[in-house]
């Protein structure tokens, strides 16, 4: 596809347990745009941070990825050599991993977080200007330049994120990859460090993938959204035609579980639970929670297709 910077094509990872496969994510497809901000959408469980350290080639045993392509700017990730693809992090592909705290190193000042990221990548930055460019990442991510000087548990958990942040952005990567990075902060740091992701993921023109289960958080941020469920994705299109007009069944259910402000009522939630993708079931995963299950649904699995221009689904009412 014309302008696309990264293109997921059939992806599969499955964790190996001695009771059989566990299908984590199971034949992922999707395209991102130079500059979009996608976002990627579901139950815990449902495949999403399994596809962020899949981009990023971090699958340990008993994970693998089974097959797939991941071509990233002309270049398919899963062919690298393993040296090869340590380089492409950071440089071409940043991670800001779930929970700050885990992230950051917690007997090295933000300064040193900051060199060594750069250092193992062959940044070759003079000494004289390192700490210019240091006040640059923290000014960037609306952070004063005396937190270069602090460890991690002289900050907030918003604090961290930005670092992170910071860190992601070091070597203006053409894409970020944002697993929940908001998901340990409360709603007004949050707000922050949406808005700080925004800002220079549109000041380096890069790409962002925002993965979380917050769907009033996704209307606010991204500009296309993926829904996923049981490792698949399900529905792909416009937020805004999410919200207005969700067409998957289960998209339907996740829209109508929000809390809103025009009516009141009781919350509802969705019925059921998610299937063990241990054992993945015949057909259509969602049927057992489906409204709208037919017969067809017991035996066959829908494949994602284009229904509208735009807009794909994997359901059979379509």
């Amino acid at each position: 596809m014309n302008g696309d910077i990264l293109q997921v094509r059939n992806l599969r990872v499955h964790y190996h347990t001695p009771r059989g496969a566990v299908q984590a994510v199971n034949g992922v497809t999707f395209s991102l745009k130079a500059g979009e901000r996608f976002g990627l959408a579901g139950e815990s469980g449902s495949g999403k941070s399994t596809v962020a350290l899949a981009l990023m080639r971090l699958i340990k045993p008993p994970g693998r990825i089974e097959e797939g392509e991941i071509w990233l700017d002309g270049t398919n990730l899963l062919e690298l050599p393993d040296e090869q693809m340590r380089q492409m992090r950071l440089a071409a592909i940043a991670l800001v991993a779930q929970g700050a705290m885990n992230s950051l190193n917690p007997v090295l000042r933000v300064r040193d977080q900051i060199a060594d990221a750069l250092r193992d990548h062959n940044a070759d930055v003079p000494a004289s200007k390192f700490a210019t460019l240091v006040d640059d990442l923290l000014q960037r991510v609306g952070l004063r330049r005396e937190v270069a000087a602090m460890f991690p548990h002289e900050l907030s958990g918003g604090m961290k994120q930005r670092v992170c942040i910071a860190i992601a952005i070091s070597l203006r990567p053409k894409v970020i990859v944002a697993d929940e990075p908001t998901s340990a902060l409360d709603v007004v740091v949050q707000r922050q460090v949406m808005d700080t992701l925004q800002a220079v993921q549109e000041q380096l023109g890069a790409a962002v993938i925002l993965i979380g289960h917050d769907m009033g958080l996704m209307a606010q941020v991204v500009q296309r959204v993926g829904v996923m469920y049981a490792g698949s994705l399900v529905e792909v299109c416009a937020v805004g035609d999410m919200f207005r007009e969700p067409l998957h069944p289960y998209s339907r259910l996740l829209i109508a579980s929000l809390p809103s402000l025009e009516r009141k009522g009781a919350l509802r939630g969705i019925p059921g639970l998610p299937p063990s993708l241990l054992n993945r079931p015949l057909g259509c995963p969602f049927r057992p929670r489906c409204p709208h299950a037919m017969t067809r649904c017991e035996v066959e699995d829908p494949p994602l297709r284009e229904v509208r221009p735009d807009r794909w689904v994997a359901c059979h009412l379509y």
